[in-house]
């Protein structure tokens, strides 16, 4: 049961990570690509914007895919927590902690669960156990 367990929070993770991935890259699911995430990067100073845009997107994007698929997870958990600090620190930490204050509750969650896999590994359902 640990790894279905394991399994169900690398997918729920991974594929939420590659649909806000997409979102920055592509503007897909109702994202704004990387020209509207950028010039947004810009207007809460992190520059320069569109290729602060390309970067995250890409590390949740990426990170996504790799967390979800269990392959090279301590990377994949990597990435998405450097995405998980960086928006506690750039947009959500000064509201506090409670989600419903556009705090930073989501983001820990998902640093937490990020660094957790990593540490703890991705399970037998994952592409590591067969390559490694």
């Amino acid at each position: 049961m640990l790894n279905i367990g394991l399994l169900i929070i690398r997918l729920v993770i991974g594929v939420l990570f590659i649909g806000h991935g997409a979102q920055k890259l592509f503007g897909w699911f109702g994202g704004y690509g990387l020209k509207g995430t950028g010039g947004w990067f810009e207007s809460i100073g992190m520059k320069p914007g569109v290729t602060m845009a390309l970067f995250a997107g890409l590390a949740e994007f990426i990170g996504g895919i790799l967390f979800a698929l269990g392959l090279l997870t301590p990377i994949a958990g990597i990435m998405i927590a450097g995405t998980m600090v960086m928006a506690i620190v750039r947009v959500h930490g000064p509201n506090g902690l409670w989600a419903t204050a556009n705090g930073y509750e989501y983001n820990l969650t998902v640093l937490a669960i990020a660094i957790g896999i990593a540490l703890t590994g991705p399970g037998q359902y994952a592409l590591d156990a067969f390559l490694f």
